[in-house]
């Protein structure tokens, strides 16, 4: 792995974390669903914009299609969706905890749902991983972290985690910002209803601080981190790149304490450094050996 694919993978872990301290900021002020859904049209818009100036198509193969509908509606509308209702009562840190297990949740899933196999390396991890997030959750339970938030955050991980199941090897494609353009219009299409119902009339306070972290939001973490992450995963491959994820706990929880001022105790401290040990292990259990890319080495050949 290059110096360029660390650097992209160190920053795609950083903006994806800080995504979590600015969601806070926004939704103690707006209702969720429908700062959400203008986070997304606005972040379509732009994308696609950009894309039609790089020279990219909207004209998709199946296969992107399929990455674009799946990751519309399971990253955009339920993961972030779920994750930006439970963070009007979970703080950001706990809920980057809780979304920096999808790495895994993919592994479990992938295991008891299609019958993949894991390394010992990964088996560790995994228990490493539920041991961390246990410290830090059973320390903020007897803080008063809100139960229906946290389960809104966790229901969000299965959903972002069935989707990068779902979309293995869609990484690689010349419209990569086409494609992050239009899920995020697929998205924004998906909360239209659900926001009318559940938020019509709700006000929204506003003030420039709230302003800053919705448009932070939109271009950061909404567009920036998402392509980068498609390149990445385009230049090292999926489950690499996957591997950077172990960086988002830490990020995470020390974001949110330098600007939300929000807790960080030893058990914050020690159960992210577990969390990320285990994501690190899951990931690395998942790279093919040497011996394996050789013997898989004929069946890619060209004919």
């Amino acid at each position: 792995m290059d110096l360029k694919s660390i650097a992209m993978g160190i920053g795609f872990a950083f903006f994806w974390a800080s995504a979590f301290t600015s969601t806070r900021v926004i939704v103690q002020a707006a209702p969720p669903l429908m700062a959400l859904l203008i986070r997304f049209a606005l972040s379509a818009v732009l994308a696609i914009l950009l894309a039609r100036m790089m020279g990219q198509s909207w004209k998709l193969n199946r296969a992107e299609w399929r990455t674009v509908v799946i990751f519309g509606i399971c990253q955009n509308a339920l993961y972030l969706g779920l994750n930006w209702v439970g963070m009007q009562t979970v703080e950001a840190s706990a809920a980057s905890i809780i979304a920096s297990m999808m790495p895994l949740l993919v592994a479990l899933l992938g295991w008891a749902a299609m019958g993949e196999k894991l390394r010992p390396m990964a088996v560790v991890g995994l228990i490493a991983g539920g041991v961390g997030v246990c410290i830090i959750m059973g320390v903020r339970l007897n803080h008063g972290l809100d139960v229906f938030g946290t389960m809104l955050c966790l229901f969000g991980a299965v959903a972002l985690a069935l989707a990068t199941l779902a979309s293995r090897g869609a990484g690689g494609s010349r419209n990569m910002m086409m494609i992050v353009g239009l899920q995020m219009a697929i998205g924004s299409l998906a909360l239209l209803l659900p926001a009318a119902w559940l938020e019509w009339g709700q006000p929204i306070h506003w003030s420039w601080t709230l302003v800053w972290a919705f448009l932070y939001t939109v271009i950061v973490p909404g567009i920036v981190a998402t392509w980068i992450w498609f390149l990445l995963v385009g230049r090292i491959g999926a489950v690499r790149a996957a591997t950077f994820h172990f960086l988002s706990p830490l990020f995470g929880v020390i974001i949110a304490a330098l600007l939300l001022n929000e807790r960080f105790g030893l058990s914050d401290v020690v159960g992210a450094a577990i969390v990320a040990v285990g994501i690190l292990m899951v990931q690395i259990a998942r790279i093919p050996t040497p011996q394996t890319a050789t013997t898989a080495a004929p069946e890619t050949k060209p004919q």
